[in-house]
């Protein structure tokens, strides 16, 4: 596209060109992505001017600058285009290259929420596919086109950037897809990440305090999140949550569901059995009829996250025979709930992200009926930048649910660990706790002193593979260090990279 046409497209007016016109390939908001023939958008960031690295951007074949404005005095290497808000001209720059792949899929489905994202975005692929449907995944584990192979996104977001969506919708189209599953984020929204997505349904998990640091108030967060079912013409809701009074009515069409068996619910579930460790059946009553469903998950809220699925899918002409085949053969996303190996006079070892205090208590409360022994908890609260006002919350819903809790580190970026710990120590309900600020330490400790009866709950990172540090990113996987504690072996976090800002 011809930098000329693409102003037009965004309305914009560039410098006056001299010399042959100016074709733009990419665009990016990071210089160091920048490929020949990129526009180059500058952001200003809480931290950081991308305007510093126009120079650089250059250097790299960028063809055009897009940003706010330039500060007095300083000049552009390249044409430069002028536009209110940088964010949101990148994700319609993004979506024009790209053709707008996502009004060529019948099915785009956004899915947002505090806990149960993750888990409910692969849900609603697994359902799709086994109705035949081709489906693409976005989700925070990592991206999937039709053929299902998880592939990894080239920084850790649980919505990648503009670029990066749309050129995957792009590829979702072209590998033949009619669906496109989007694991939507309050950041992804605030940030205009998915600015130019044609939702077709968005679901509502629920919501409870996170991201505070960036959002405010538990308001402003909700409102951010709220966004995607204003943009989506069929909202899927869960009655079980309070905020979604407040959604009732925002889409054109609804759904509702309910984990409870709320009467006024179109899809409600009830008679949760706990058939084996870590596989459930529950009783399924919706638009699909009446069913008995098996799952290869635990918890009443997993119930809820399996009829968030169902709703859509079903919409989308998934027959309840295939609903149910899909939810029994259904593989989850790594490190939600992930049921680790283990050999005879081992503990269960399981992996999770539960990274809100809401989260870490329903995963405690999935596994108390099924560990004999005791339940342990392997626990940390990201900080540097994060919300802090978890870390205490945090410890007092594992020293409630656990039976023995190990303090450990998460993401404590430039935040001293010990500053995190302290909180955390000074928070737990119950003298059942220990620190050990090492994370593979801590996981081969609680897996050393649990016995064959007892459960341990690795938490916060279970499906990451990253671990920051001050400002050094290591390679981190949580399973990896609990199967080489298993196998009677150290793991040692490995650096990856500095970190830089996203």
């Amino acid at each position: 596209m011809l930098l000329s046409e693409l102003a037009a497209a965004l309305c914009l007016h560039p410098l006056p060109e001299s010399g042959p016109p100016t074709e733009i390939k990419s665009v990016t908001h990071r210089a160091e992505w920048v490929t020949p023939g990129a526009l180059f958008v500058a952001i200003r960031g809480q931290q950081h001017d991308a305007h510093m690295f126009l120079d650089e951007a250059a250097r790299r074949g960028a063809a055009a600058v897009l940003g706010e404005g330039l500060q007095p005095g300083q000049a552009s290497p390249l044409p430069y285009l002028r536009v209110p808000d940088a964010r949101a001209a990148l994700a319609d720059a993004a979506a024009l290259l790209n053709g707008h792949p996502s009004r060529q899929l019948p099915a785009v489905i956004g899915v947002t929420g505090t806990d149960g994202k993750t888990t409910t975005a692969w849900l609603t692929a697994a359902l799709l596919r086994a109705g035949s449907v081709p489906t693409g995944l976005l989700s925070s584990p990592g991206y999937q086109l039709p053929d299902g192979r998880l592939e990894a996104y080239p920084a850790h977001f649980t919505t990648p950037e503009a670029p990066q969506l749309q050129g995957l919708l792009r590829q979702m189209v072209q590998a033949g897809a009619q669906a496109a599953i989007i694991e939507t984020s309050s950041h992804a929204l605030a940030l205009e990440r998915v600015r130019g997505v044609d939702w077709k349904v968005g679901i509502w998990t629920h919501l409870s305090r996170e991201h505070l640091d960036f959002h405010g108030t538990l308001e402003a967060y909700f409102a951010e999140k709220r966004k995607l079912i204003e943009r989506s013409p069929l909202a899927v809701l869960n009655l079980d949550d309070p905020w979604t009074k407040q959604l009732r009515g925002v889409a054109s069409q609804e759904l509702t569901y309910s984990a409870s068996g709320q009467p006024g619910a179109e899809w409600r579930a009830a008679d949760l059995r706990e058939d084996a460790p870590g596989r459930a059946s529950f009783a399924v009553d919706g638009p699909a009829g009446a069913f008995r469903a098996a799952l290869p998950l635990t918890g009443t809220f997993q119930m809820g996250n399996a009829l968030a699925a169902m709703a859509a899918a079903h919409r989308y002409g998934v027959t309840a025979e295939e609903l149910k085949a899909g939810l029994a053969h259904f593989q989850g996303p790594p490190g939600r709930m992930q049921r680790l190996p283990t050999r005879p006079g081992q503990p269960q070892v399981v992996s999770d992200s539960a990274h809100t205090p809401n989260s870490l208590e329903q995963s405690l409360r999935a596994l108390r009926p099924l560990t004999p022994g005791r339940l342990w908890a392997v626990v940390g609260s990201a900080a540097g930048g994060r919300d802090t006002s978890k870390w205490g919350p945090m410890a007092a819903a594992a020293s409630l649910w656990a039976d023995r809790v190990i303090l450990t580190e998460a993401d404590h970026r430039e935040t001293p660990l010990e500053e995190i710990l302290d909180v955390m120590a000074a928070a737990a309900v119950r003298h059942n706790w220990e620190r050990i600020g090492d994370r593979a330490e801590a996981i081969a400790s609680a897996i050393e002193q649990a016995g064959p009866e007892d459960t341990v709950l690795i938490a916060n990172k279970g499906g990451e593979h990253f671990l920051q540090r001050g400002r050094t990113i290591f390679a981190w996987n949580d399973a990896e260090a609990a199967l080489a504690a298993l196998r009677g072996e150290t793991y040692q976090a490995r650096a990856a990279e500095p970190a830089t800002p996203a």
